[in-house]
Parts: structure tokens; C-alpha cells; sequence
């Protein structure tokens, strides 16, 4: 879906914005190539309620589940950055990226790991509970007072420290080298990127994550989720609400 620029709002019957006002939550299916801040943008540009945020950030590359708060829900989207997540993608072994997705620079390239299936998902699930994990140079955290990639994209050396995460689950559903197709059910806080380089490494190579979807947010599941067409659609008409 083409991001439009500068979309005019249309006016929403008055009672139909009035529901916006009072509180409602969204799930939506955030295209790839956006950013989770368009979408956000793209929402309040359609219900004209100023007051739009999102329960959890997904990086411009990937897809899927973004829960979106609109008008007095916002106000309890700190509640909901807890949820548990479940993402689907597919990693790349062989080559690493400075952001470690398809849209950096390659920076390294290494052997593709001589591991069956069986092999490389029991390395997966060596870092499935309680696990150490350093989150990617390229990230929204802040480190100094400044976010990680501003850092990075500065060319000044960042020294990112290990935090602890939580993983449910790490299954790889799929091993046809270079790519594995992957599974994972996490809390809030660990990077999918992240756990990819590791396990790279753990098998002796180097990876970047190919395609990523978020397709599970606690209960708000990709399958009930709506495109940004379709939320339009239904919030003009006032079908979201019969939906409920």
C-alpha cells in the first residue's frame, strides 16, 4: 500500500467521532514500509481526534499486528506494552547487516551453517526463557540521551549493554540454506533481530532477518486485524463500531 502524503481528513458523522473521543483500541496490519509513527499519523488524519498512540513499535521493514489507541484509550496504552508477542519470519545466514535487516549495508559475510533442521532448532531453543541479549546498534533505545541509530547513523561508537528478555518460544519451522523460517512467542523488550544475529552465531555463522510479521499481540491476533483501507473504510461508515 503507497503511503499518501499530505491526505486531507474528512469529516466523520458526529457521533461516529464522538466514539473515537471516548476511547477506543485498533488493531491494525502495518504495511511494509511504513513506519509505526505513518500509521499513527495515517489514523489520527482519519478520525480527526488528536490523541492517536501504539502499543509497540514495528521496525519500517517488518509487517503485521499494530495496536493503535484512539482519543481517552490512549491513556492505557502503558498497559498494554506488556502484552506477549508472537512474530513469523525468515532469517538470512551467511551475510550480516549493520541494522541487521534488509534495509542496511552488508557488513559481513561468513559460511552458511553445515546444521540439519534438527540441529539448528535445538540451537533456537537454547535461547528460549530468561535469556542476556544486547540489543541492535540500530534501535530506538537511548543511550546518553541520544536514540541508538542517531548514534549510529553518526559514525560514534556505541557500546550497547546486555539487558535481559524473556522467550516463550523460538521454533524453526523451515531450514532450506541460507534461509530458516522462524516462530517466535517473546515479552515486551526482546529484539527479533537481536536473537537471529545470536543464534547465527551460536551455529558458527551470520545472519540478518529476511521478512518479518508480527502476527500476535496478547489476544489481538493478525487474522482479526484490519488494513489501513479497511479501517478507513469502516471508520467513514461507522462499521467498526458495529463490529465490536
Amino acid at each position: 500500500m503507497k503511503r499518501e502524503e499530505g491526505s486531507s481528513t474528512s469529516a466523520l458523522p458526529p457521533e461516529v467521532r464522538k466514539r473515537f473521543e471516548e476511547g477506543v483500541f485498533v488493531s491494525l496490519i502495518k504495511p511494509e514500509g511504513w513506519t509505526s509513527f505513518q500509521v499513527v499519523e495515517r489514523v489520527r488524519a482519519v478520525v480527526g481526534v488528536k490523541k492517536v498512540g501504539h502499543a509497540g513499535t514495528l521496525d519500517p521493514f517488518a509487517t503485521g499486528v499494530l495496536l493503535v489507541a484512539i482519543g481517552r484509550a490512549t491513556k492505557r496504552i502503558s498497559e498494554l506494552m506488556g502484552l506477549e508477542k508472537e512474530y513469523e519470519g525468515v532469517i538470512e545466514f551467511g551475510e550480516e547487516t549493520d541494522t541487521l535487516d534488509p534495509t542496511g549495508a552488508v557488513v559481513r559475510t561468513c559460511p552458511v551453517p553445515a546444521v540439519s533442521w534438527e540441529e539448528l532448532r535445538e540451537a533456537a531453543r537454547r535461547f528460549e526463557g530468561e535469556i542476556e541479549q544486547r540489543p541492535p546498534v540500530y534501535s530506538a533505545l537511548k543511550l546518553r540521551g541520544k536514540r541508538l541509530y542517531q548514534l549510529a547513523r553518526a559514525g560514534k561508537p556505541v557500546d550497547v549493554p546486555a539487558r535481559k528478555v524473556f522467550v516463550k518460544r523460538f521454533e524453526i519451522l523451515d531450514w532450506q540454506p541460507p534461509e530458516a523460517r522462524f516462530r517466535v512467542e517473546c515479552h515486551a523488550g526482546t529484539y527479533i533481530r537481536a536473537l537471529a544475529r545470536d543464534l547465527a552465531a551460536a551455529v558458527g555463522s551470520c545472519a540478518y532477518v529476511k521478512e518479518l510479521r508480527r502476527t500476535r499481540i496478547g489476544p489481538y491476533e493478525l487474522s482479526r486485524s484490519l488494513s489501513l483501507e479497511e479501517f478507513e473504510r469502516q471508520a467513514r461508515s461507522g462499521e467498526l463500531f458495529r463490529r465490536e
